[in-house]
């Protein structure tokens, strides 16, 4: 898109204006890091529209603090007291399903992941957020906990005016062909590659 215009203008029947407000189902996918980083970049904007913003992460453990939760914390403290930017909700929906298997069995862990995208569905159906990141979603519906053909069903025929944008690792096909906007991180180098650990204000 050179200089923010479109290569192609489809016959839609939509003028301008309500194709640029279209919301959008966005999905980040790739082995490189940098997926939920951008997400949340797309939160912070939409945070300083006054959105009503709604984080899920579906992966990382309920004990592992990461500072983007802190900060957007912060942000929804502020608006509550100030007005300021719009209110933030963000929920953990398991206890480390990637890296820590030991605080649950596979059973108990693909319960939590289908409960928690049933309240994300019931929020969808209430309209309750205008920005929805389901941070880490593709690792469920890859592990057959949550069924790929409703969940894209359910985000295609969402109601209002709701965005959405999924991170993670190995997006299904069905998904990346259900996006409006799809992103591959694409590894060419990494710290980790000459033996390097991850580090505070960049990792965490």
């Amino acid at each position: 898109m050179p200089k923010g215009q479109p290569v192609a203008v489809p016959e839609d029947g939509l003028t301008t204006r309500q194709r640029r407000n279209r919301p959008l189902l966005m999905v980040h996918t790739g082995e490189m890091k940098g997926k939920s980083t951008a997400a949340f970049g797309m939160a912070l904007r939409a945070w300083n529209q006054g959105w009503n913003l709604g984080v899920f992460q579906f992966v990382k453990s309920a004990k592992w603090k990461v500072g983007e939760e802190s900060a957007f914390k912060a942000l929804g403290r502020l608006h509550e007291s100030t007005g300021e930017g719009g209110p933030v909700e963000w929920h953990k929906m398991g206890e480390g399903w990637s890296w820590s298997r030991k605080a649950g069995t596979e059973e108990d862990h693909a319960a939590d992941a289908v409960e928690g995208w049933r309240e994300i569905q019931r929020r969808l159906a209430a309209e309750t957020h205008d920005l929805y990141v389901l941070d880490e979603f593709t690792y469920p519906m890859k592990w057959g906990w949550v069924d790929v053909d409703e969940v894209v069903d359910t985000l295609v025929n969402r109601p209002g005016h709701q965005y959405v944008v999924i991170t993670g690792r190995d997006a299904h096909p069905k998904l990346l062909e259900a996006a409006d906007l799809a992103t591959q991180m694409t590894k060419l180098k990494h710290p980790m590659d000459a033996g390097q650990k991850g580090q505070k204000g960049i990792e965490w």
